[in-house]
């Protein structure tokens, strides 16, 4: 395995990370008021972690890892990278069912709906209602 570079995102940098979403998963849509970070190798931009910033909690809206160097465990070392990320503000995930066990893996837990603060539980209803099959999980520090 490569060596690897975990880095918050240089706010110049936004137009490469919104061509990699292009490129990779176009229903992605980074924005720029989300906290970003990379994980860059020797060659190049190898995935992305998305934040989303609320009053009192955040967000993971996403994590993109390039197609070539998936099924890698390069994920759950990603996860792990931007752990102060996840422990400096209670953090909560809404994640694919078949993801659960990387998001364990990295210290989530499922949670009931009805723990999720008002804002994110509309909104993991909303998704829900439109056929995806999403679990909720938070952030339990070690």
């Amino acid at each position: 395995m490569s060596d690897y570079r975990y880095l918050p995102l240089d706010t110049l940098r936004f137009p490469l990370i919104a061509r990699f979403y292009k490129d990779h998963y176009p229903a992605g849509k980074p924005k720029k008021d989300e906290v970003i970070w990379t994980m860059e190798g020797s060659e190049g931009l190898i995935g992305t972690v998305r934040f989303r910033q609320f009053e009192g909690f955040q967000l993971l809206t996403g994590m993109l890892i390039h197609p070539d160097v998936r099924r890698q465990k390069l994920g759950i070392a990603f996860l792990h990278a931007v752990e102060k990320q996840t422990k400096d503000k209670r953090c909560y995930c809404l994640a694919y069912r078949y993801l659960i066990p990387l998001y364990e893996n990295a210290g989530f837990e499922v949670i009931d709906a009805d723990a999720l603060p008002e804002e994110l539980k509309a909104r993991y209803i909303s998704y829900c209602n439109s056929g995806k099959d999403l679990v909720p999980m938070r952030y339990l520090a070690k």
